[in-house]
């Protein structure tokens, strides 16, 4: 049976599908909507994408979208492994500006449920890792945004020295949360 682990920012859902194995490898059922929706992720997955990062260090985020396009995501590591994070950036929530973490990998399969109100991104502890993510909007440029994924306030512990981070420009100039104008406001429940 799969597991459904919220993590210290309860929202954010650590999420471990069984494998079954024998001597051909394993089979994973990764995904089955009546399954996450009785464990409280009723998000209506629109798009399906998929990252590659050749260098160890690749940090990707912290990105998100507003409202209306809003993504919640279920992420999975296809080949190697990240540190992903998630930041609640939901203005009056008792966690706004907190993060949580975890180590994801293809070895173990474990997947990481970001809903709406969180800034996403994640460090690659292994050479050429492909991450893959179910969103349940569509990328819409104009709705994009981010936090400074360095920024000292958040004091994420990335798991590599930052000297050795490799970013994408548009990833190196993003906003610390301070500066930041979250359009989401904490309601109480699970988005």
């Amino acid at each position: 049976m799969t597991a459904f682990t919220p993590l210290a920012i309860p929202e954010v859902i650590l999420v471990k599908p069984p494998r079954i194995g024998d001597a051909r490898g394993y089979f994973c059922e990764t995904y089955a909507r009546p399954r996450f929706a009785a464990a409280g992720i009723a998000a209506d997955f629109v798009q399906d994408n998929e990252s590659g990062s050749a260098r160890v260090g690749t940090v990707r985020g912290l990105h998100l979208q507003a409202p209306p396009f809003a993504q919640a995501k279920l992420l999975r590591v296809l080949a190697g492994a990240v540190f992903d994070v998630a930041v609640d950036v939901r203005k009056g929530s008792p966690t706004y500006g907190r993060w949580v973490g975890e180590r994801l990998t293809a070895e173990g399969g474990e997947q990481l449920f970001v809903p709406h109100g969180f800034a996403h991104g994640f460090c690659t502890l292994a050479p050429d890792t492909r991450v893959a993510y179910k969103v349940d909007a569509v990328y819409d440029r104009d709705s994009e945004a981010g936090i400074l994924w360095n920024d000292p306030d958040l004091a994420i512990d990335w798991t590599i020295d930052a000297a050795a981070a490799f970013l994408s420009d548009k990833d190196k100039i993003l906003p610390r949360l301070k500066d930041f104008d979250s359009p989401f406001t904490w309601g109480g429940g699970r988005t």
